[in-house]
């Protein structure tokens, strides 16, 4: 065995070392190891193996064989069998992979100048035996996934990580047996007040990912202190629909027309739902994902709530003023004091919503509010009466439709 080796093999139980207390260190989820004596003797006989696997190995060019391929494989099983997320499990192997470059690299300050042919050996075996390691180490952790997980869950951390973007989500796609598209409309779907443990909703869930087959999750979380429903928590069903979105949107561009399959799937968890709720959209390249779910997200809250019936999925061209003006406490509150005027009058903002929503044709707004078109006459007469602002004019829709717009948000809640 040359000097290279030689050396590697004698810090082997050194840098193992010093791998465990890395995890342990810089893995929230290896902080046990400090005090479980036993999976720390574990990880560290793991980590000792593979150095030493690779001295023996690496000067003849020798391949991992069926067993050593089998035994990296266990220990994906075992850390997925103890619970180990996903973002763990690939800092744990990036942390391996810089560990042992680190390793080679001071290895090879005690190398004599005859001696370069065996580092261009070792880098010529690391890379692909390294690679067949980590292909091995994966299967485990996911043969245990499939086995363990439900479905729905596999499927929920696809769509997490697709829009983390993160690198494991082709991995994940074909653990979810689903087929990774170029670009996506991200589908933000908010229920105020929704409790998170809702198992019809997860049945709901279900039933909506048997049906569309795309990539879903559901987040509960508390609203910030300006959005809908403020400081109350909020659930959230994100769903990404594949698209053909040539490229990326900056966020001053306006959206493109959503996904076809987008309404049918958000008339079907309306109609589940059974209660209104909001919907907003934006679409991305794979690569843009996290900033397009942040587009949607504020688009959702920025959404006027609807019963299935009426609802449809809102984009940024929908909204731009509401998300503003939600930017600006001062007009906001301006726009409130408005609203608090029309708060006296009969059905009033309902009558301006049917209104704008059949551009201010009276006969199809009569028809939708089941009223007769002189009923309407009469409530718009209202809305400038209380208002001083003629609901058909130029300066009324800028004011009311803003204002009907962030009533029917719940953003006043």
């Amino acid at each position: 065995m040359g000097s290279l080796f030689a050396e590697l093999a004698r810090q082997a139980s050194t840098n193992a070392r010093r791998e465990v207390e890395t995890y342990t260190r810089e893995i929230p989820e290896f902080g046990s190891l400090d005090t479980n004596r036993r999976a720390r003797d574990e990880t560290l006989e793991y980590a000792l193996w593979l150095r030493r696997r690779t001295v023996e190995l690496a000067p003849d060019n020798g391949m991992l064989t069926d067993d050593d391929l089998a035994f990296i494989a266990s220990m994906g099983e075992v850390r997925a069998e103890a619970g180990m997320s996903l973002d763990s499990r690939q800092l744990v192997l990036g942390i391996h992979t810089e560990l042992m470059l680190r390793e080679i690299n001071e290895a090879t300050d005690t190398l004599r100048e005859g001696d370069l042919d065996e580092l261009m050996r070792l880098v010529r075996w690391f890379a692909p035996q390294g690679e067949r390691g980590i292909h091995a180490y994966r299967g485990g952790y996911e043969s245990v996934l499939r086995r363990r997980m439900p479905y729905a869950e596999q499927v929920a951390m696809l769509a997490r990580a697709l829009l983390s973007e993160n690198g494991a989500a082709a991995e994940l796609a074909q653990l979810a047996d689903m087929e990774l598209a170029d670009a996506y409309t991200v589908l933000v779907v908010r229920v105020p007040g929704r409790p998170p443990g809702d198992r019809d909703l997860e049945n709901d869930i279900e039933a909506l990912l048997k049906t569309h087959q795309v990539p879903m999750t559901w987040h509960t979380e508390r609203e910030p202190a300006d959005a809908p429903g403020t400081g109350a928590e909020s659930g959230e069903l994100i769903a990404l629909i594949p698209d053909s979105a040539p490229a990326a949107l900056p966020d001053s561009a306006p959206e493109p027309a959503v996904a076809t399959l987008v309404p049918d799937l958000l008339q079907d968890f309306a109609d589940a739902l059974g209660r209104p709720c909001a919907a907003g959209a934006a679409t991305s390249p794979v690569t843009g994902l996290a900033s397009a779910l942040d587009r949607a997200r504020r688009i959702s809250r920025a959404a006027p709530l609807r019963t299935s019936a009426r609802l449809r999925p809102h984009t940024l061209a929908d909204v731009f003023v509401e998300l503003a003006v939600a930017e600006v406490p001062f007009v906001d509150s301006w726009l409130r004091s408005t609203a608090r005027l029309l708060e006296t009058g009969p059905d009033l903002f309902v009558t301006l919503d049917a209104y704008y929503r059949h551009d201010m044709n009276r006969g199809p707004a009569a028809a939708a509010l089941n009223i007769h078109p002189r009923t309407l006459d009469y409530r718009l007469r209202r809305v400038r009466e209380l208002t001083d602002l003629d609901p058909g004019s130029t300066h009324g829709v800028r004011v009311l439709t803003a204002v009907v717009a962030r009533d029917l948000s719940g953003a006043w809640r």
